[in-house]
């Protein structure tokens, strides 16, 4: 096609600009490509989310302890798992993370979310609530997105709205983003603050770097993930790829980060753009060679948790 850049064959080596746990994780060899199943056939889908599922359950096991304090309850008839404060919380004790699990909309709901959930408190050394929302293939939208409505409505009318920071990774930011959406729309109270880490926001993946990565990152394309997920209503409706929607008014202050290696860097970008063209208060943080999944146990990852406090910290004490 006209206009076209090509290249010659390249290789990628981990930088030397990033610590050696990075390099280290940059030198595993990539997966094989994930052939996903026809969007029809709910029980290929089924089985590939519970391989999937079962593959990460080691390597979820290796970033955090396991078992402790955490306890699965419910809100509003949805399922959570709730982390209590850390001792090391220098927060007042009403305030909450309400996180939203990432997974490509499919994957890690149930007992894997518990590994998560830990991983997120370590993080943000905060009581967290981490819905374990519903999805496809046999719930597809606006299912998800309906149940961190449900629980966002109840945390804040016991708690208050200002007391809540809403987080999400990946999949996650979708439906974090999404949320705010509705609460707009809906006309109820928005939250202290969002934090969005490598936000799947486009599921139409028309942004530079789905192309510029491909190949790069160790997150394929999920298009057929993206329509599994959509169902019925076109990939560029705003509840479903949230980049599309209207930020204008009022809208909580917008932690995002991502990484030069992250496929959904030009999500990032373009989310920071359209919320800075609105002048809402947006922070956006891009680490160097940091893929999709961050750099789990290395400098750059106590970095990004660092800064993901100070936001934090920002939001509660400015308010």
């Amino acid at each position: 096609m006209a206009g076209d850049t090509h290249l010659r064959a390249q290789k990628f080596p981990p930088p030397v600009s990033i610590s050696a746990e990075a390099r280290k994780i940059l030198s595993v060899p990539m997966p094989e490509r994930t052939i996903f199943p026809d969007l029809d056939d709910h029980a290929a889908w089924q089985k590939l989310i519970e391989e999937r599922n079962q593959a990460y359950r080691s390597l979820f096991a290796k970033q955090v302890e396991g078992g402790g304090a955490l306890k699965r309850d419910h809100i509003s008839g949805v399922p959570v798992a709730i982390m209590p404060r850390p001792r090391s919380m220098k927060l007042p004790n009403d305030y909450v993370y309400m996180d939203i699990h990432g997974g490509g909309m499919i994957f890690f709901g149930g007992e894997y979310m518990n590994w998560m959930v830990e991983m997120t408190a370590n993080s943000v050394q905060m009581e967290v609530v981490s819905i374990d929302y519903r999805m496809p293939p046999k719930y597809p939208y606006p299912a998800g997105l309906d149940d961190c409505l449900s629980v966002y409505l109840s945390l804040a009318e016991e708690r208050g709205a200002d007391k809540i920071i809403v987080g999400g990774s990946s999949a996650g930011g979708n439906l974090a983003l999404a949320l705010m959406l509705r609460l707009k729309t809906e006309g109820a109270c928005l939250p202290a603050g969002l934090v969005l880490l490598s936000p799947e926001v486009d599921l139409t993946e028309s942004g530079d770097s789905f192309q510029i990565l491909d190949g790069i990152d160790i997150l394929p394309s999920f298009m057929t993930v993206n329509k599994l997920y959509a169902a019925d209503m076109a990939l560029e409706h705003p509840l479903v790829s949230p980049l599309f929607g209207d930020f204008s008014g009022e809208f909580p202050p917008t932690f995002i980060q991502s990484g030069t290696r992250d496929l959904f860097l030009s999500n990032a970008v373009r989310l920071h753009r359209a919320l800075r063209r609105v002048d809402a208060d947006a922070e956006l943080h891009i680490w160097e060679a940091m893929p999709h999944g961050r750099f789990p146990g290395s400098p750059e990852e106590r970095d990004v948790d660092e800064e993901i406090n100070k936001f934090i910290r920002k939001c509660v004490v400015g308010r």
